[in-house]
């Protein structure tokens, strides 16, 4: 089995040498980098092409929202996980909408924090349904209502089955539940989902989540799968 290559960025030498002891006991992750400002990640990705890149979101010079943009305007972008110290934090939804694929907080259990890595690099998410409404509610405010408007016009390009896989993957349903939900195989769920990701022009499945959100998708009759 190939390692996971991971790259380590946050400015405090603490944090980074804890991160590499906790993933260093991993068989199946390889630490190829690390940096301690998001300024120096596009040159680590370069030289090193990690997998999944485990990234600070406060940092001095270049943050790590700033950092994560950058990285996904890539055509071969790593997947990347905030780190914070708060749950509901705008800047880690910032981070969200910015196409990372997920968050841990520094105090998060080791083995948590390992298969976190793990779940990204395998392409899940690592946002359950009850943080994301967090973060959601959190960040409601003066520029929802445009938001929403936004959300729907885009979310009109999808047809009934897409708009249904959309819902279910913004409840936080895996493949398989949302196969066995929607009577349909786990590989035309995948399909359905990279369509969606292909016409929406989005990164992954926590951008379905947001979008379905922000489009008010969850609260129309149905949604809850019932």
């Amino acid at each position: 089995m190939t390692a996971i290559r991971l790259l380590l960025v946050d400015d405090d030498p603490l944090v980074r040498a804890g991160l590499s002891l906790m993933m260093g006991g991993a068989d199946d992750i390889e630490i190829v980098g690390e940096a301690a400002d998001g300024a120096e990640v596009e040159e680590l990705v370069e030289r090193f092409r990690p997998d999944v890149v485990l990234m600070d979101i406060r940092m001095p010079s270049v943050d790590g929202l700033t950092a994560t943009e950058r990285l996904r305007g890539r055509p071969d972008a790593p997947q990347v996980v905030v780190l914070t110290t708060f749950h509901a934090d705008e800047q880690v939804l910032r981070a969200l909408r910015a196409g990372a694929a997920g968050f841990v907080l520094k105090d998060t259990p080791p083995a948590e924090i390992v298969a976190a890595v793990r779940r990204v690099a395998a392409g899940d998410p690592v946002l359950s349904p009850t943080v994301t409404r967090q973060l959601m509610e959190h960040a409601a405010g003066g520029a929802a209502d445009t938001r929403r408007a936004r959300a729907r016009e885009r979310a009109a390009a999808l047809n009934d089955r897409e708009r249904e896989v959309a819902v279910a993957v913004g409840r936080g349903l895996s493949n398989a539940e949302i196969a066995s939900e929607l009577y349909m195989s786990v590989a035309t769920v995948k399909t359905h989902v990279s369509r969606i990701l292909t016409k929406l022009d989005l990164n992954n499945r926590v951008q379905i989540a947001l979008l379905a959100h922000d489009a008010g998708l969850l609260e129309e009759p149905g949604a809850d799968g019932h």
